[in-house]
């Protein structure tokens, strides 16, 4: 597997799962019809710096990383992590998390935080054992479409 910064002709990759994962309605606060266009332009900003983990050349997972805020805050970066379901499993999330974390700091992060992790989440334990802390929770902020309302945690770490 290699992991590299995406190019815009990746989308044709990752729009598939993208859709496949947020039309699910169990990890991320998106909207569940949210046009190709719509994922293109959240994913692939031009504010982001895209990653993409490639197995034989198919794009099975990707990244991003920008800014959470603004101004003299804009060191704190946010993150969103996709991995196709078709490839879940393998540790793949586990290696991009690895890589992304390795260099948010580099391109001059000092924390990450992430704004919204449904509770229910699987990744949470892999956030956690990231050395994520949980910083507080939105309780029932989300309509988990097999829960019903579930809290939303606030996550951060530094670097």
């Amino acid at each position: 597997m290699k992991i590299r910064d995406a190019v815009a002709a990746d989308w044709d990759q990752i729009w598939p799962f993208w859709r496949t994962i947020v039309a699910a309605g169990e990890t991320y606060t998106w909207d569940r019809e949210t046009t190709e266009a719509g994922a293109r332009a959240l994913w692939m900003s031009p504010a982001a710096r895209v990653f993409v983990v490639e197995d034989d050349g198919r794009v099975v997972a990707s990244a991003y990383v920008k800014p959470n805020y603004g101004g003299p805050a804009a060191r704190v970066a946010n993150a969103g992590f996709m991995v196709d379901p078709a490839f879940g499993g393998r540790g793949i999330g586990r290696r991009l998390a690895e890589h992304v974390l390795a260099e948010a700091p580099e391109d001059g992060y000092r924390a990450m935080v992430f704004n919204a992790v449904v509770e229910t989440n699987p990744a949470v334990k892999l956030w956690l054992s990231f050395g994520f802390a949980i910083v507080g929770t939105i309780p029932g902020a989300f309509e988990h479409p097999v829960h019903g309302p579930v809290g939303l945690h606030v996550m951060h770490r530094a670097f």
